[in-house]
């Protein structure tokens, strides 16, 4: 390699004039170092690039992992449509379901997932199926060539999800006529089923939470949250009486807002392996029972007659805690945590709870109206048109007598109102029909009363047809011309009425009040088991579910409760003859007996029951009260708390619930259930008193006393007519 001098001193700065020996000497022997390692300049030149194209590389590669381990972090959560099996009938039809979008989800892909058949005689070519989201339609399809079920996904654009949604689907189910194009008169074969299992698929980010509570609440309360087992109510191991009251309190309040049957939150101990992995903790104690770092964020000097609610995040662990000094003051508090309003409104991370602290649920949201559309639906087609709700009620409410649904709806003017007709369809069967009038157009109302005596059950499907036909229907081709309009303050008005039957088909009535529990008394073990929380979970969930206001009484006793408690409070108890000494004292009462040790059931007048497997099933059996007469009694009860846990996993949703119509349930290691019914006499006494009868029934004590009277009456008028007239007399005579 030649390198000049004129370089080097251009290298290393100096002018050539004035360059010594020596520092010509240490150049020289630099280069000839990088000579003999085989190096040139340009080689140098490379190295620093290829040092370059590593850093670049390394770059590239750390955005990659960098955008992989967003997308790994990206969720999925599907959401069931409340709606069953329904057959939809008429050449157009609309079927209405509803999701919801949580507020922290930033959301990257929707699919709705169809599960769905059409009549075996629809002409595929011409029948066609359109979906709209809040309004506006965004996809429309004809079915596949082919008979049977069908399933179809399609893409939801994101900019049409909002928090709560309507989505509609319509369909025009016309039939073959052969080799001929023409549409063929309405028939029953044109149907279309969508089956239950419609669901809506989400991908997408977590919003984290910020610090303050309804932040917390909403994710911890959240659809997914809750599905995917993040979020747990903790409490000390062995939790004090208040300490759970102040748990059931809460987990009520998150039941009755919960709209799924399939998921729950979990009451269960700091300890447990669980919750410890849970995203989501509602840390539930009194002061002195609370881990130590959760009391190091609490002060304590400001709790005298307080509680305090309060957030604490930890990496991706995620905690509200609710504690006070005493068991009574951390009941304040959880009445307040089982107030979603005032959850919802809280936007700071710490908050006092006080006697000044109303924490009392407002008026119900729930009256028992239920709306059917949130928007105006309007319908557009001649002929037969119809639109189907899928009513799901907040909590399951028997049909009582007046039950009413009204539809308020607007209509064209220019049809033909010698066969313009309204409809009104509960699950299938027609309830009224009203007909159309010009008269009436703008503003017409139909209200149809319910049959005495049917029972709705949790969710059903109410259908609006309209028969909407032209003078000139024959010659007409625009399809938007004839039209109806159903409004969106139409309701279905469901009364409910107590019932005193002591089934589990009454089931949890017996507890609850005026839609608050009903001054219930829970007989629990002394010591708790993972089990027994488990177990209490399943109870107070489904009571929850019913419970709409959080101003009732629950309270807890380790031992038998006295004799004023048996005879004015509605009791459950739990737990193994072992655990729990008042269900000990009981056997003699219940409809399956302990036998020699109490460890296994016997045999009875319903089920023959070998030995071990006495040992291996759970019951929960619905008794009257050896205390009170107008009370029951709820007995969960096995050998082992594993199998009372069994049993009472037939007790936490209504969908379980429902099952059963005796007042005793049994369930084996098989998973195997069984259901027995031994009262003859299935109502629990009222108490009625011939005071309260009288009350009860002025209005006929007055009648019954008038006609009385009026009998009276008469019976003196023919006894002084027949005596004037001396026939009174002559009878006697007579005799004589």
């Amino acid at each position: 390699m030649f390198v000049s001098k004129s370089f080097i001193n251009k290298q290393n700065g100096i002018k050539p004039n004035g360059i010594s020996n020596w520092r010509l000497l240490i150049s020289l022997l630099v280069i000839l170092m990088a000579v003999g390692g085989g190096l040139s300049v340009p080689s140098l030149m490379g190295q620093a690039k290829t040092t370059a194209q590593a850093k670049q590389f390394k770059a590239k590669t750390k955005r990659k992992a960098k955008a992989k381990s967003k997308k790994s972090q990206l969720k999925s959560y599907t959401q069931p449509f409340q709606n069953t099996t329904t057959t939809l009938s008429g050449k157009s039809v609309e079927a209405n379901m509803y999701f919801i979008k949580m507020d922290y989800w930033q959301l990257k892909k929707v699919t709705l997932n169809l599960n769905f058949q059409i009549s075996q005689l629809a002409q595929r070519s011409t029948s066609d199926i359109t979906l709209s989201l809040n309004g506006t339609k965004f996809y429309s399809f004809r079915p596949s060539r082919r008979t049977g079920l069908q399933t179809k996904a399609i893409s939801v654009p994101l900019r049409l999800v909002q928090g709560e949604n309507q989505l509609k689907i319509s369909g025009q189910i016309l039939n073959q006529a052969g080799s001929k194009k023409l549409q063929l008169a309405q028939t029953p074969a044109n149907w279309l089923t969508i089956y239950d299992g419609a669901n809506v698929n989400f991908q997408y980010l977590l919003k984290p939470p910020t610090r303050a509570i309804k932040s917390f609440y909403a994710h911890f309360s959240g659809t997914d949250t809750i599905a995917y087992q993040n979020s747990y109510i903790t409490t000390p191991k062995q939790a004090s009486n208040g300490e759970l009251t102040a748990a059931m309190y809460a987990l009520s309040g998150e039941a009755r807002t919960i709209t799924t049957e399939i998921s729950q939150i979990q009451v269960t101990t700091f300890d447990n392996a669980a919750a410890k992995q849970g995203d989501y903790q509602l840390v539930m104690a009194t002061y002195a029972h609370l881990p130590a770092r959760f009391r190091r964020v609490i002060d304590a000097t400001k709790l005298k007659q307080r509680a305090v609610i309060k957030t604490m995040y930890t990496g991706h662990k995620h905690y509200l805690i609710v504690t006070a000094l005493t068991a009574k003051r951390l009941k304040e508090a959880s009445r307040f945590i089982a107030n979603q309003e005032l959850m919802q409104e809280t936007q700071a991370h710490t908050e006092y709870i006080s006697d000044q602290t109303r924490t009392e649920t407002s008026e119900l949201q729930y009256d028992g109206s239920y709306q059917l559309t949130s928007r105006d639906d309007t319908l557009t087609g001649a002929q037969h048109q119809s639109s189907t709700y899928f009513v799901s009620l907040p909590v399951d409410r028997t049909n009582a007598d007046g039950s009413q649904i009204r539809i308020h709806f607007r209509y064209a003017k220019n049809l033909n109102f010698k066969r313009a007709l309204a409809t009104i369809y509960l699950n299938g069967s027609p309830l009224g029909s009203k007909k159309l009038s010009a008269a009436h157009a703008d503003n017409d109302s139909l209200t149809v009363t319910l049959p005495k005596g049917q029972a709705l059950g949790h969710s059903f499907t109410i259908r609006v047809a309209f028969d909407l036909e032209m003078h000139d229907q024959s010659s007409a081709d625009n399809a938007q011309t004839p039209w109806a309009t159903i409004e969106s303050d139409s309701k279905a008005y469901i009364k409910s009425k107590p019932v005193s039957d002591l089934l589990f088909t009454n089931y949890p009535n017996l507890f609850l009040k005026n839609d608050t529990f009903n001054q219930i008394a829970v007989v629990r073990p002394k010591a708790l088991t993972k089990y027994d929380y488990q177990t209490l979970t399943n109870i107070f969930n489904l009571i929850g579910n019913y419970a709409q206001s959080n101003t009732g009484d629950v309270q807890f006793y380790t031992q038998r409760p006295s004799k004023p408690v048996l005879k004015n409070k509605n009791v459950i108890a739990f737990g193994t003859p072992q655990q729990n000494v008042f269900i000990k004292q009981l056997n003699k009462k219940l409809y399956f007996q302990y036998g020699k040790g109490d460890h296994g059931f016997v045999s009875n007048e319903k089920l023959s029951i070998e030995h071990q497997y006495g040992q291996n099933i759970g019951t929960a059996q619905l008794l009257r009260s050896p205390y009170n007469v107008r009370s029951g009694l709820l007995v969960v009860t096995a050998g082992k708390s594993a199998d009372v846990y069994r049993a009472s996993t037939q007790l936490n949703f209504q969908r379980n619930i429902q099952q059963y119509t005796g007042d005793a349930i049994v369930v084996d290691h098989d998973n195997h259930h069984y259901d027995y019914r031994f009262k003859k006499k299935k109502t629990i006494g009222d108490g009625t008193t011939i005071k309260t009868v009288i009350t009860r029934n002025s209005q006929l004590v007055i009648y019954l006393g008038i006609a009385l009277a009026a009998i009276v009456v008469i019976a003196l008028a023919a006894f002084l007519i027949l005596r004037k007239n001396g026939l009174m007399a002559q009878r006697g005579r007579h005799h004589e």
